[in-house]
């Protein structure tokens, strides 16, 4: 019985998550949900909190880089990065869509797939109109490479953080095996992006007027905060301090214009209250019964079959239940071997550009498009979906498995 009840809220956080009606945030279901699972007995106050307290670093974290990637906003980072696309491309919308790729999987890995989704795609769609070509290869490159270029460091991803935390690597041991997955990756979508957009890539467009000078600042300060997240890592200074850093830093040439409301806004405290409450859900779901089930499913050994069975598992489950709540329920599976955590990765970052409900950025892409009457068609997505997925997924795991096999990890 509290199985079915821990679904039931499960099921109505993640279905109020999608809908948002009246735009109301998604903590408005989340927080309930997880006070009625403690109220009601299915969690006990004192693991909830536990919960709690082992996801806020990762949860403080998302709100620093939210904020960090505002503020490169503000910088001009991304209008810069628009130019410079826009003149890779030459006239020509086979580079340009090269140079989309490299910009989103570049923003994903170094400031999080919300970065691109939110900033980058807006950018490419202006970029788009101004050079005259269809713009449908390129926003759906944003949000495809917001999912599936986030394997490459923790920081890229709000379930890389949890992963890492579960896998027990140093932050440069994480990108060092997750290096090889992520270019195959992007390769294997970029490949199949060229012939499934074949034809809205044919002829030429408009030459753009050359980029204004780089916001060298901003662009510094970025690449100081990267380089901090590896060599302070071993120290056991959290992520979270190193992007508020990085935030601040960014934050005192705009000082004069900066409010402290607009901050504390982009932070998305609301959504970060929603992972917490999510956390418990999740936590009440797996402690009354899925635990168990899905324990036995998840193999006990990092072989090619066990990686490519995790990783498969992970995605089906990313796009029943959504991305974030899905690597909740695999990790305590998966935390006994480095390489199925990362396996378990692998399926919740590249398994979501299947379905509109994989995750919450590609949920929020939708928005942002529709929000520009450039509403995505269901049956393409899924279409792509289909075509990238599968043979993404293949790549990543055949490649970790060789990573696994030469570094000795497993």
């Amino acid at each position: 019985m509290f199985t079915i009840i821990a679904l039931v809220l499960l099921g109505a956080v993640l279905a109020f998550a999608v809908a948002r009606p009246r735009g109301l945030p998604e903590a408005v279901a989340a927080v309930p949900a997880a006070l009625i699972c403690v109220a009601g007995g299915l969690v006990t106050p004192r693991d909830a909190l536990h919960e709690v307290r082992e996801l806020l670093p990762t949860v403080l974290f998302l709100a620093a880089v939210l904020v960090l990637a505002h503020l490169a906003e503000e910088h001009g980072v991304f209008a810069w990065a628009g130019t410079a696309v826009a003149r890779f491309g030459r006239g020509r919308p086979q580079r340009l869509l090269t140079a989309v790729f490299a910009a989103a999987a570049v923003t994903t890995a170094v400031l999080s797939l919300d970065a691109t989704v939110v900033l980058l795609t807006p950018v490419v769609l202006t970029v788009a109109a101004r050079a005259g070509v269809r713009a449908r290869p390129h926003v759906y490159a944003c949000t495809h490479l917001a999912n599936s270029a986030s394997l490459l460091l923790p920081v890229s991803n709000l379930t890389n953080l949890l992963a890492f935390a579960a896998s027990g690597l140093s932050f440069a041991g994480f990108a060092a095996l997750m290096a090889v997955p992520w270019i195959a990756v992007v390769a294997v979508e970029y490949v199949i992006f060229r012939f499934f957009f074949a034809k809205d890539l044919d002829g030429r467009a408009s030459l753009p007027e050359p980029p204004g000078p780089a916001p060298k600042y901003a662009l510094v300060v970025l690449a100081l905060t990267l380089a901090a997240f590896a060599a302070l890592q071993p120290l056991g200074v959290e992520p979270a301090w190193v992007a508020a850093a990085g935030a601040v830093a960014l934050a005192v040439p705009l000082w004069p214009k900066l409010r402290v409301r607009t901050l504390v806004t982009e932070a998305n405290p609301m959504f970060c209250a929603f992972v917490l409450g999510l956390g418990v859900v999740v936590l009440a779901v797996r402690a009354n019964g899925l635990g168990d089930r899905i324990d036995a499913l998840v193999p006990r050994h990092a072989d090619l079959v066990g990686l490519l069975l995790v990783a498969g598992l992970a995605a089906v489950l990313a796009n029943l239940l959504n991305n974030l709540p899905a690597t909740l329920v695999l990790l305590p599976a998966a935390a006994h071997s480095p390489g199925l955590v990362l396996a378990v990765l692998i399926g919740v970052n590249v398994g979501p550009n299947l379905t509109y409900v994989g995750s919450l950025a590609t949920l929020l892409w939708r928005r942002i498009l529709h929000a520009r009457d450039a509403a995505p068609r269901t049956g393409e997505f899924l279409l792509l979906g289909l075509a990238t997925v599968p043979l993404c997924l293949i790549a990543a795991v055949v490649t970790l498995w060789a990573g696994l096999r030469l570094s000795g990890a497993s």
